[in-house]
């Protein structure tokens, strides 16, 4: 037996309730205040699994020294990669490197609207293509990231998160239609701000008459371990010492490197992991090459005479990528 549907009567009352209470309590976010598709798209590259905090004061200085499509593709990698940190998951920078590139190429430096044509660029997901063509084209597009996910799960069907494919199908059928940029943004901001993971504060939220899981969390003061939802932080391995956090070192190794300049995978060794002896050499080696073939650093030398004679540097270009 499928869910009930939420009814159309309240699902009207929402979007005045949510609307109303976006438009005095929304947060102050520097992306918010412009429709420009170039700098919308930096945006939702950074926000990928980076707090809003974080992403603020290097999305500012990023988008001044990278202002267009233009600029940002005819830029060395290996100084994209630099002005990225310290933002950490560096692929990132790889890929919105290479949509930029692609986007100079294919369509004049001006970002396609149509979300198919969006969803094609290189390094760009489903949520992305959605968040660029809702927030920088004006379309009617649902945008579920983990606070809608976890907004509209309560709100529909209480504590018990509803299967993603289940909450973009009701994401989607509840848009108000012509309003869906502030309405996709207020479930972010009542999710980031109010109805949060572990600790939803129900009792200021703009909504709690029309949540069906805020009388169970009531029950539970706020706590939403009292009722064993699956939105509890999971345990995550381990960070230190894994292959992300060495990976991170390399780069972050090579950043401190004049331009153009390389160093032995010797030294690099030396520098990601004092404790590292010849016999770790594979294990370096096979690190740095997928770094490569992710696009993050560039490789010289033989590895059949002398792994570690092996020079490694950030990927810079003999001259920058131009624009034709």
């Amino acid at each position: 037996m499928g869910r009930k549907p939420f009814p159309k009567g309240e699902t009207s009352q929402l979007h005045t309730v949510l609307l109303g209470w976006y438009a005095q309590h929304q947060r102050d976010l520097p992306w918010r205040k412009t429709r420009d598709p170039y700098a919308i798209l930096v945006a939702e590259v950074m926000l990928q699994q980076t707090q809003v905090e974080r992403v603020v004061p290097k999305y500012q200085e990023f988008l001044e020294r990278f202002p267009s499509f233009e600029a940002l593709a005819e830029a060395p990698r290996a100084e994209v990669i630099r002005r990225w940190a310290p933002l950490g998951y560096n692929l990132r920078a790889v890929r919105l490197h290479e949509a930029a590139r692609q986007v100079a190429a294919q369509f004049g430096g001006r970002l396609p609207s149509g979300l198919e044509d969006l969803r094609r660029l290189k390094g760009l997901g489903p949520y992305t293509a959605a968040a660029v063509a809702c927030f920088a084209f004006g379309q009617d597009v649902a945008v579920v990231d983990t606070n809608v996910r976890r907004v509209l799960s309560r709100i529909l069907a209480g504590v018990a998160p509803l299967p993603e494919r289940e909450v973009q199908a009701k994401a989607e059928a509840m848009l108000p239609k012509g309003r869906a940029s502030a309405w996709n943004q207020a479930l972010m901001d009542l999710g980031a701000t109010v109805c949060l993971a572990r600790w939803p504060r129900c009792p200021v939220c703009p909504v709690r008459q029309l949540c069906k899981a805020a009388p169970l969390l009531s029950k539970g003061e706020g706590r939403v371990a009292e009722v064993r939802s699956e939105y509890l932080t999971k345990r995550e391995p381990p960070f230190k010492g894994s292959s992300r956090y060495y990976r991170g070192r390399v780069v972050e190794a090579l950043r401190r490197l004049a331009d153009g300049e390389a160093m032995t995978l010797k030294a690099l060794g030396a520098a990601i992991k004092p404790e590292a002896c010849e016999g770790e050499f594979p294990w370096l080696l096979s690190l740095v090459r997928k770094l490569e073939a992710d696009g993050l650093v560039k490789l010289t030398g033989d590895a059949g005479l002398d792994a570690s004679r092996l020079r490694v540097s950030l990927p810079w270009e003999a001259l920058a990528h131009r624009v034709r």
